[in-house]
């Protein structure tokens, strides 16, 4: 699909300013877009929409679990799966990849089990373990400082001899953090083969996303850096693997760094412990319930003479699998030792951590 990129694609700051890139309307339909190719085998489409229902499924199976006092936290992706999949999809297995705290959608691409992935959520120490070996870094909860990672080993790749590319995951909350800027200045700066992909879901918590940007999109900000900024419809799993493969394959080539802003929407609340009713109105929320990546990617799917039920049952039963397993993890696991949180500061603890722990260990008893 890379090869078929117009350059166009790459102007700056008019791809920046312009209106997202889309491949499919919300009715299913393709776009007349001619500057990146959409034409994947059959076997891609339908993976696509699985490990789209698939998210879908266990992210309302994590926040179940958390709400049933299993998890001590979780923040939903419900309706940022296109984003997520899209982005994950169209990337070789040897790219790193660096993710904040929502990308469910990106961890199951990769291949990072349900049981890892809970882990984390419980607060396990031993929570991110594992996904080294899928070339994904652990999550990251600090707002926008695995962005600086993402730029380090992308240029730790270029200084090796290897040809991969580091994708940094963030929100349109973390652009307005300080490291973010100094990843975009040093990437640029050095060339870095690295794709900072934004996921705008207009809310960065409660605050939106017209509040933390006074120029005309995120995107834009790219030409200050240097480098490309493209709009993509985030709700459209199509646009936003043929944008993440193109820029992808620029930074392979030497191109440098590039900056995504893929628009899409956060459906549910930031985390559990958020409440969106607070801040934003029914009418918003309706709106882009009619934009649903899933609806419209299977719309698309019936409008070329590809939905079979075959695909839905497949992915039903995947989802359905998956959540089995996610619940069987977590469900009755024994809670993590909260000493052991202590032996991993150092090589050899210190007499003041050593102190702490015994007065954390005493106070545990006073508990019980």
């Amino acid at each position: 699909m890379a090869s078929s990129v117009h350059s166009a694609l790459f102007d700056a700051p008019a791809a920046a300013e312009s209106p997202p890139l889309q491949l499919i309307r919300p009715d299913g339909t393709p776009t007349e877009e001619d500057r990146v190719g959409r034409d994947l085998p059959r076997e891609t489409l339908d993976r696509l929409y699985q490990m789209m229902a698939v998210t879908r499924a266990l992210d309302t199976e994590f926040t179940n679990l958390q709400r049933q006092g299993e998890l001590a936290l979780y923040a939903s992706c419900r309706g940022q799966e296109a984003a997520q999949v899209g982005a994950a999809a169209c990337l070789p297995s040897t790219d790193w990849l660096f993710p904040q705290y929502r990308e469910l959608g990106v961890l199951l691409v990769r291949g990072i089990t349900v049981a890892q992935m809970s882990a984390l959520w419980r607060g396990s120490w031993h929570g991110g373990l594992g996904f080294t070996a899928f070339n994904c870094a652990p999550i990251s909860i600090p707002i926008g400082t695995q962005q600086l990672h993402a730029v380090g080993a992308a240029m730790a790749a270029r200084h090796l001899g290897e040809d991969g590319v580091t994708v940094a995951f963030l929100g349109d909350g973390a652009t307005s953090e300080g490291d973010v800027h100094e990843a975009l200045n040093f990437a640029a700066v050095f060339a870095a083969p690295c794709v900072f992909y934004v996921q705008n879901n207009q809310w960065a918590i409660s605050v939106p996303v017209h509040r933390q940007v006074g120029g005309p999109s995120i995107a834009s900000r790219a030409a200050g850096y240097g480098m490309p900024g493209i709009r993509v419809d985030g709700n459209d799993v199509l646009a936003c693997y043929a944008v993440t493969a193109a820029v992808a394959a620029r930074a392979r080539a030497g191109g440098g760094p590039a900056l995504v802003e893929a628009l899409t929407y956060r459906m549910g609340p930031h985390t559990t412990s958020d409440d969106p009713t607070r801040y934003r109105d029914d009418a918003e929320l309706r709106h882009w319930q009619a934009l649903d990546p899933l609806d419209r990617f299977r719309k698309y799917l019936q409008h070329i003479g590809l939905w079979t039920d075959r695909l839905r049952q497949r992915s039903e039963q995947h989802a359905q699998r998956l959540c089995d397993e996610l619940r069987a993890a977590v469900v009755g696991a024994v809670d993590p030792d909260p000493t052991e949180l202590f032996d991993a500061v150092y090589h050899d603890i210190t007499p003041d951590l050593a102190a702490q722990r015994e007065q954390l260990r005493a106070e545990l008893v006073r508990e019980t």
